[in-house]
């Protein structure tokens, strides 16, 4: 079922200098030219929307059109973006229109992540529910009512510009509706010995009932901050704002729940058996960061600034 998560409007966010003790506001505007606004963006993607960036002004053929950019999100997930320099109705139906093409054209998708990225990439690309990420000054009040209509995964980020300082909002974000994922880590399959590995669902649902409640305390902290949504992929469970927050992993066996954070891990205390650094070892979900055990609800509540931090960083 698709889910809706919402922000404040772009015209509630204010900026201000602080001189001696006294403000002055910053007046928000939006960027001269349109294409200005990709290039930045499509420069930082990754840092910004937590999306590798694959290619600009991409040509549809027969479908006659651009897409402005194209990417694979941290989930593995390809990924349409669309800028608008200010407010325009057509950003949404133009996106949807490019996500026809995008369904229709998968190994043309996965031939340019394999020269892009590499082949590893290529073969772990998830089909289930791609993304479409519409950029744009300013949205109407009935944007984030359609996008939920529609029921495509889909986020309305809007954008300010302050001085020298460009701010990203998630107005609206709707998770859609997921298919069977195409994608999967060889490296599991080759593990379990079957073609489909199981899924985090699966393992969560075989857990022992302790072991599930906990989940079930973990998920309400998580998506108790604000505009945290979740969506569940093949192999973890994310939690995201603009960008992953959290993704969360089920080991039965080990009677344990595997939380990974963005958060540096030279700046957190780790602690042997709870928590450590995840960089450079190719870890599901997110990666580079600080991973989490938690086997009960003294390690859920020692995690609660953790995860508090890393959803303030998102």
């Amino acid at each position: 079922m698709a889910q809706i998560a919402g922000a404040n409007e772009v015209g509630d966010l204010k900026a201000f200098r602080v001189v001696d003790g006294q403000v002055r506001e910053i007046p928000g505007s939006s960027v001269a030219l349109e294409r200005q606004l990709q290039t930045l963006i499509e420069a930082n993607m990754e840092a910004m929307l937590g999306i590798r960036f694959l290619a600009t002004e991409y040509a549809t053929g027969r479908h006659r059109g651009r897409i402005d950019s194209l990417g694979l999100d941290e989930n593995g997930t390809p990924v349409i973006v669309e800028y608008k320099r200010s407010r325009d109705q057509n950003v949404i139906s133009q996106a949807l229109s490019y996500l026809s093409w995008l369904l229709d054209h998968q190994h043309e998708f996965e031939s340019l992540v394999k020269e892009k990225l590499g082949t590893e990439h290529a073969e772990t690309i998830d089909w289930s529910n791609p993304r479409l990420v519409c950029i744009a000054g300013d949205f109407t009040d009935h944007d984030p009512k359609a996008i939920e209509v529609i029921g495509r995964r889909m986020d309305l980020v809007s954008y300010r510009v302050f001085d020298d300082v460009l701010t990203l909002q998630l107005v609206a974000s709707v998770s859609g509706s997921s298919s069977p994922a195409r994608g999967k880590a060889p490296s599991e399959s080759r593990a379990t010995g079957t073609g489909s590995p199981k899924s985090v669902q699966q393992y969560l649902d075989e857990s022992p009932r302790d072991l599930q409640e906990l989940f079930a305390d973990l998920d309400e902290v998580l998506l108790s901050h604000g505009d945290v949504q979740k969506e569940t992929q093949l192999h973890y469970i994310a939690y995201r704002r603009i960008k992953n927050v959290a993704t969360v992993r089920v080991q039965p066996r080990n009677r344990m729940l595997v939380v990974n954070l963005k958060l540096d891990p030279d700046i957190v205390e780790l602690h042997e058996g709870f928590s450590r650094d995840v960089r450079g070892l190719g870890c599901l979900g997110i990666r580079d960061g600080v991973e989490l055990r938690i086997r009960s609800h003294e390690d859920l509540a020692r995690a609660g600034d953790l995860i508090r931090q890393s959803v303030d960083a998102g």
